[in-house]
């Protein structure tokens, strides 16, 4: 974390008469145009009255400035909101100063967390939680090289989705569409056009989300339970292995030709 900036105040110099820069943390008042320096306790008058509020500032520092966790960092905010309302309770610059000081340091604080939050979930593989904390902390750290490969990822991502969403989606129709045609026989006049049109359907309700989505998902998963009953009461159990591993081993043939075709993308 970065150190908590000095808070200039409207005291002048006794000696040139130049600003006095109030420096919290190191305990000090420097002049801006001489540079000499007298303690704060010595500059401030009731300085008593700040040195609790001073004090938590100083430890949120200090809870933050050396490998900061999500435990010190939380602490750290804690300290610096009750700084904050313990200084909105006071009048003067001083306290003034003091509250803004807080505040700054909780935003700053907030951007840690955020770039934290980012490289845990880009560690993760959680691409696209990743980028929407990247993209709270632009220029932070190396936040902007994270987030454009957060992007390529998540675009990588969606293709892949957009591929379970057809399979997803022409699951229970072709399932329903082999069921017809061995128990009734079903022309496949009327099982093409049924499965095409039932492939469509599902195919956008999965692509739109949402609670239909979420329905068509499972119920496509849960069907081939049953489907698969129907086919071991109806086939020989070798037949229908055979089958299976046909199916398979051609649906492992398409995802490698997807995979190809991807990356040479």
């Amino acid at each position: 974390m970065p150190e908590l900036n000095a808070t200039p105040v409207t005291f002048k110099c006794k000696i040139c008469g130049g600003d006095i820069v109030n420096n919290f943390l190191v305990g000090s008042c420097v002049c801006a145009h001489c540079g000499n320096r007298w303690n704060l306790e010595d500059m401030i008058p009731d300085y008593s009255q700040y040195s609790n509020i001073i004090a938590d500032i100083n430890e949120a520092h200090e809870a933050v400035s050396n490998n900061p966790t999500v435990v010190s960092l939380e602490r750290a905010k804690s300290l610096l909101a009750f700084a904050a309302d313990e200084s909105d309770k006071l009048d003067g610059v001083i306290a003034s100063d003091l509250a803004k000081m807080s505040r700054d340091e909780i935003e700053k604080i907030d951007k840690i967390q955020s770039y934290m939050k980012g490289v845990a979930f880009f560690e993760k593989q959680n691409y696209q939680g990743a980028l929407t904390e990247f993209e709270k902390v632009p220029g932070y750290k190396n936040s902007d090289e994270l987030k454009e490969q957060c992007k390529v990822y998540v675009t990588k991502q969606n293709k892949t989705n957009r591929f379970m969403e057809v399979f997803l989606g022409m699951l229970f129709p072709a399932m329903l569409c082999i069921v017809l045609k061995i128990a009734m026989d079903v022309s496949f006049t009327v099982l093409v056009p049924l499965f095409l049109g039932l492939s469509v359907v599902l195919g956008l309700l999965i692509y739109i989300g949402g609670l239909p989505g979420s329905i068509v998902k499972l119920a496509s998963v849960l069907s081939a339970i049953p489907f698969l009953a129907f086919l071991i009461i109806r086939y020989d159990i070798h037949i229908l292995f055979f089958k299976l591993c046909k199916l398979i081993f051609l649906y492992i043939i398409d995802m490698i030709k997807y995979v190809l075709v991807d990356s040479n993308k």
